[in-house]
């Protein structure tokens, strides 16, 4: 595999783990985190981990399909939220069910995901994008 695809990889990775504990942390501290960072931040950095993952897997894509996919893929999850079968239920009433498939819709959560997919953009094109160049 070309050394260069390995590094962005490992690079998207990094930033997968990072926005993977941010998005734990807020929800482990909530208690003491300021009331905006504790209901918004969890749910824009569990997109945001989305849009690396498809970077990271996916990294022949263009970001603007990256970010298209993210969308598509955290909507998708937000809408199954709707489907109340019960076996379906069970599974989000596990933590890794919630935190993979979460709880209820919200039209909020829809916004949320918008802007931090678009945060994780910013930050590719801006600064992981000059890293990969080093």
């Amino acid at each position: 595999m070309n050394r260069v695809l390995v590094k962005q990889r490992c690079l998207y990775l990094v930033a997968i783990i990072i926005t993977m504990a941010a998005g734990l942390a807020s929800r482990a501290y909530g208690a003491v985190l300021p009331d905006f960072v504790r209901d918004h931040f969890g749910d824009a950095l569990w997109a945001g981990m989305i849009y690396y993952g498809i970077r990271m897997v996916c990294i022949q894509w263009s970001r603007a399909r990256a970010v298209l996919i993210s969308v598509i893929f955290s909507w998708s999850i937000e809408f199954s939220q709707m489907i109340q079968v019960p076996w379906l239920t069970e599974l989000r009433s596990t933590l890794w069910g919630a935190l993979i498939l979460g709880r209820g819709f919200l039209v909020m959560d829809l916004i949320r995901y918008l802007i931090g997919i678009g945060c994780v953009y910013l930050l590719d094109r801006f600064l992981l994008s000059k890293i990969m160049r080093l």
